[in-house]
């Protein structure tokens, strides 16, 4: 008799195990919605990094165009520089390049600044913000507009 019960049981067992090949749609769903909300973290999170990105380019291009303007009036300049070599008042020479995440960079000063006259650089992001900030010569990069 018991012999007959375990055999039913095994019988059964291998029944139910055929039976069950797939996923069901309420299984499918759950996965479905729970990489919905997984992403819907993600991207909002990921697209502020790329703005953080953009604007520490800004920053580094403020800060190496605040060097390279030093050393131009070093050199004895008394025109204002360009940052790009047009007229030979460009910055490149001096280590100069600016990146693609820079919109726009303008230097702004009393000339000559050889004489000890403070200058002022401006740099605008290409984040979605077009964030400005400046540089100084007496200071480093902060938001905002000379």
């Amino acid at each position: 008799m018991t012999s007959s019960i375990t055999a039913a049981l095994a019988r059964k067992r291998s029944e139910l195990g055929e039976k069950e090949k797939g996923f069901t749609l309420i299984e499918l769903l759950v996965v479905v919605i729970i990489i919905g909300i997984l992403a819907a973290i993600a991207v909002p999170i990921f697209l502020g990094q790329q703005e953080s990105a953009k604007d520490a380019g800004v920053k580094s291009d403020l800060a190496t165009a605040k060097i390279a303007v030093v050393s131009y009036f070093t050199d004895g300049a008394t025109v204002a520089p360009t940052f790009d070599n047009l007229a030979g008042t460009g910055l490149e020479k001096y280590g100069f390049k600016r990146s693609d995440n820079t919109l726009s960079i303008a230097f702004k000063a009393p000339l000559p600044a050889a004489s000890g006259s403070a200058f002022c650089i401006d740099g605008v992001s290409k984040s979605s913000g077009a964030t400005a900030f400046k540089v100084t010569e007496s200071g480093g990069v902060i938001k905002g507009s000379c």
